[in-house]
């Protein structure tokens, strides 16, 4: 999904205090906020969030997220959030919770977590472990499976979800013919993104977290959302949502967030 403040590499560049923003009703100066999308989707899944954060003078920026694996899309979010420079709030939906609890112990710029119907895995979890200790949901038997180069001449596994199912799979509570759009633009996710492994010691594990379990998703079982927000002692709230939990309610998402920034404000 693309991001609502569009760069390039030729023209990313530190911007100007980009932790000065005041907190609405105080002196104090909150961190910027970095969205990062999950399997099957991408960054303009945040759009709505983006608006309500941006009505809110919060800082926030959704690169785009690779979707090849833990190692590579997570070393990819940390020089992201480094080239920032300043006080990070990271926010993760789906398997972008994977990615936000590696750079939030590789970058020494994040000072909070927020998990969106997201994993939370402990350090050497694979996420397809996680997954297996739960029942079966819906989005298992709605993965088609596809071929990609991998660039040394060997060829790589990933999957997309099955454009049928895709509404009841992964986004019930939205419109339908937003559904097929989103649908036609999901992007394919590696297997290694569910095969491959955080490491060191998970970032959840010493910053503040947030989490909003979707209590209708049908991607990750709710379950799952509820015991991993509890083990990272996050501060938990429960919406009657599908996966797509951004979309259908960004207000709602956006309040989480705007909680997390009052949270790790400063003065």
């Amino acid at each position: 999904m693309l991001s609502s403040m569009p760069w390039s590499t030729s023209t990313l560049s530190r911007p100007e205090n980009p932790s000065s923003t005041q907190v609405e009703g105080s002196s104090m100066t909150s961190p910027t906020v970095v969205l990062v999308h999950g399997a099957f989707a991408d960054a303009s899944s945040w759009s709505g969030v983006i608006a309500e954060l941006q009505a809110a003078d919060v800082n926030v920026s959704a690169p785009p997220n690779q979707l090849r694996g833990i190692p590579t899309d997570a070393a990819y979010l940390t020089s992201f959030v480094n080239q920032l420079g300043g006080p990070t709030i990271l926010v993760g939906h789906s398997y972008g919770g994977a990615l936000i609890t590696q750079s939030g112990t590789d970058s020494h710029e994040v000072v909070g977590l927020v998990f969106v119907a997201a994993f939370a895995p402990e350090a050497d979890e694979k996420l397809a472990d996680i997954n297996a200790r739960y029942p079966d949901v819906p989005l298992s038997s709605a993965q088609r499976t596809l071929t990609y180069p991998t660039g040394d001449g060997t060829s790589g596994t990933e999957v997309l979800i099955d454009h049928a199912s895709f509404h009841d799979a992964f986004c019930a509570d939205v419109p339908v013919e937003r559904a097929r759009v989103m649908a036609q633009t999901q992007r394919p996710v590696a297997v290694d993104a569910f095969t491959s492994v955080v490491t060191g010691i998970p970032a959840w594990h010493s910053l503040p977290s947030w989490a909003i379990v979707a209590a209708a998703d049908h991607a990750i079982h709710p379950d799952a959302e509820r015991d991993m927000a509890k083990r990272a002692g996050a501060e938990v709230v429960e919406l009657d949502a599908s996966h797509a939990v951004a979309v259908s309610q960004p207000e709602r998402v956006a309040e989480v967030i705007l909680q997390a920034v009052q949270g790790t404000s400063s003065a």
